[in-house]
């Protein structure tokens, strides 16, 4: 993918950087991360060893609810936030928006671009779980959007699957905010599927739906591709008695699944995950060819584990490190000596890089060139909001 040649260089601020994913999609399309803030030791320390110390970019390693005004990048295009979905998920506690501590975070965001005041970036872009969006019957989405509109933000809502990129499937929720008039368009888009609608039709919140292209199609398989090859003898294989107590946890279903991929003529790899079924603990294989949504090291649940089937044989092991890197669209990151768990963390938590790179070509260059020929000035404008 490749950007728009652009007026000048686009500057961005990344939110909740964490291990910095964002940066480098946003890099890859050609927009400079000049700015970036974490709260988390050890992910800043995964983010030094990826892309060390530049001049030009600022590293803030600080709650964000503690960064005052003068501390706040002043002259930037793009803010963009990867707040924590640990109150929104499903696999979460789903204390919502406002009681849950890891997620009510998103306020300090807001509280960020209040302080900036007309210096804030004309562009914001959000990132969450899908589940973000019936969250409390919907209502903290709608009242994240509305405190976006009071500071001068009309919000679009897009939701984009890293399947579409690499062999994960990995929904997410996108808020995209422009505080210039923009023409929404009718036609329907993959991007915003019916149970968005909602959103849209609410007349009391300022929403826009910009005009975007047919994204890549999900992918069905190609997992294996993105794994690594393990000698024989090595320790991370599971023992044959922790494979049999897998195949013994198998449900009728999952097990006449994986008899037919053992038995087969070919090679085939599956994920699979632990889930409790009526109170009992069982491993469940993935019918496709793709990783389940890569997670973070904790909860019962969150490790994925690979099994490779076929020609009679059966090998089981954890998911390396390595593989959470790859499927998450960055094989090169450095992870050599990082701590398995910091590594986990640290990807788990992330966004797919090769969506931001996608959305940042497709959505955020053209909406800031169009700004800038429409000599919209860079620094955010507070425009009259029509709201019933």
């Amino acid at each position: 993918m490749t950007a728009e040649i652009s007026p000048r260089a686009w500057r961005a601020a990344e939110f909740f950087a964490g291990i910095g994913l964002a940066r480098l999609g946003m890099s890859k399309a050609g927009i400079e991360v000049v700015w970036s803030n974490d709260v988390a030791p050890t992910k800043h320390a995964m983010f030094e060893r990826n892309f060390g110390t530049s001049e030009g970019h600022t590293f803030l390693l600080e709650d964000l609810g503690k960064v005052g005004r003068e501390m706040l990048p002043k002259n930037t295009d793009i803010a963009w936030a990867s707040f924590p979905c640990t109150d929104l998920s499903i696999a979460g506690g789903r204390a919502g928006l406002h009681r849950g501590i890891a997620s009510s975070t998103f306020w300090h965001f807001i509280k960020a671009l209040s302080k900036l005041g007309s210096r804030r970036p004309p562009v914001i872009a959000l990132e969450n779980v899908t589940a973000f969006a019936t969250s409390h019957s919907g209502q903290d989405i709608v009242a994240a959007i509305r405190s976006l509109n009071g500071l001068g933000y009309s919000v679009d809502v897009l939701s984009l699957d890293a399947r579409r990129f690499v062999p994960q499937s990995r929904p997410r929720l996108f808020l995209i905010g422009t505080n210039a008039p923009v023409e929404s368009v009718t036609e329907p888009s993959p991007l915003r599927p019916d149970w968005l609608a909602q959103i849209f039709e609410d007349p009391s919140l300022v929403t826009h739906k910009l005009r975007v292209p047919e994204p890549p199609p999900l992918l069905t398989d190609g997992l294996a591709e993105y794994l690594e090859k393990l000698s024989e003898d090595d320790p991370r294989w599971w023992s044959t008695e922790r494979v049999d107590a897998f195949i013994g946890s198998l449900s009728d279903l999952q097990l006449e699944r994986f008899k037919a991929l053992r038995d087969g003529k070919t090679g085939a790899a599956r994920t699979a995950y632990r889930r409790m079924r009526q109170g009992t603990p069982r491993w469940e294989l993935r019918s496709d060819g793709i990783a389940g949504c890569l997670r973070t090291s904790s909860g019962g649940s969150s490790k994925q584990a690979v099994v490779f089937l076929g020609q009679g044989d059966v090998h089981i092991r954890w998911m390396t490190p390595r593989e959470y890197s790859s499927l998450m669209g960055v094989p090169e990151y450095p992870i050599d000596g990082v701590k398995e768990h910091h590594a986990y963390s640290g990807f788990g938590d992330a966004v797919c890089a090769p969506v931001v790179e996608w959305l940042s070509v497709n959505y955020l260059i053209p909406l800031l060139t169009r700004m800038e020929q429409d000599m919209l000035p860079n620094e955010a404008r507070q425009f009259e909001l029509s709201v019933n």
